[in-house]
């Protein structure tokens, strides 16, 4: 197995894309930390499934956007896992606003959540990685980080951020053995676009857009990529902004 004896930490790991890379990872073998805000049963789910597989999980909650709460999780995984090797920035939301309508609450809470957490969860768990001169970490970023998208001028601001993190971040770790690269989705089904989906007039857009003619990929359509650029495989990939969006990008 791939990442056996690794121990992986996943924000959002309790839904959507964080779910399926947190199945996935573990079904390689890797130790996984399940974590988001607060619905303990939703992570307790994630991490019955992943046992009842064979594999090895726990769940965590905590606010990454909040830099106290960071800190606190880090030790508690520490605590009860050990030490994060692979760490997983899915954490996410999406609260898309045309601009009239956009108030600081708002901007600050797409920015924190999407974007200031990831730094400061990277920061958390550096000094393990540089100590045993390997480490990955994953940005899950967006499609609306590389392109536009209407109504929606924090999120694709966090997640454009985001792609230049991680390129920072690369030059910064890849000296000390430390792949950070970015797992871009497309348009992919989860909670957080339930609204959108049911629109079916942006849905006809996204298939007309989508040269697969898929209108919202699975989120287990991203789990592969996750657990590849996890693995010694990606070995020689850093700072890498890898789109997985049925084409989208081609256009």
């Amino acid at each position: 197995m791939r990442l056996s004896g690794r121990i992986a930490a996943v924000t959002g790991g309790s839904q959507g894309i964080g779910a399926e890379i947190a199945l996935a990872m573990a079904a390689e073998g890797a130790t996984i930390a399940v974590i988001n805000r607060r619905n303990k049963a939703a992570a307790d789910e994630i991490v019955a499934a992943i046992r009842t597989n064979g594999g090895h999980a726990a769940a965590f909650q905590a606010d990454v956007s909040d830099v106290a709460e960071i800190a606190r999780l880090m030790a508690d995984i520490v605590a009860r896992l050990g030490p994060v090797d692979i760490l997983v920035n899915n954490a996410g939301i999406f609260e898309p606003r045309p601009i009239e309508e956009v108030d600081e609450a708002n901007w600050d809470g797409q920015l924190d959540t999407n974007l200031k957490s990831a730094f400061f969860l990277t920061q958390a768990c550096v000094a393990h990685k540089k100590a045993q001169h390997w480490g990955r970490v994953i940005n899950v970023s967006s499609i609306a980080g590389i392109g536009g998208f209407p109504n929606s001028a924090a999120y694709c601001a966090s997640k454009g951020g985001m792609n230049n993190l991680t390129k920072s971040l690369c030059l910064e770790l890849a000296p000390h053995g430390i792949n950070v690269n970015a797992l871009a989705p497309g348009n992919v089904a989860t909670p957080l676009n339930i609204e959108l989906r049911a629109d079916p007039e942006w849905a006809a857009k996204v298939r007309e857009r989508t040269p697969s003619g898929e209108d919202f990929l699975s989120a287990a359509d991203m789990a592969g990529t996750a657990v590849f650029l996890a693995s010694e495989e990606a070995r020689a990939m850093h700072g890498v902004i890898l789109p997985v969006d049925g084409g989208w990008r081609a256009w």
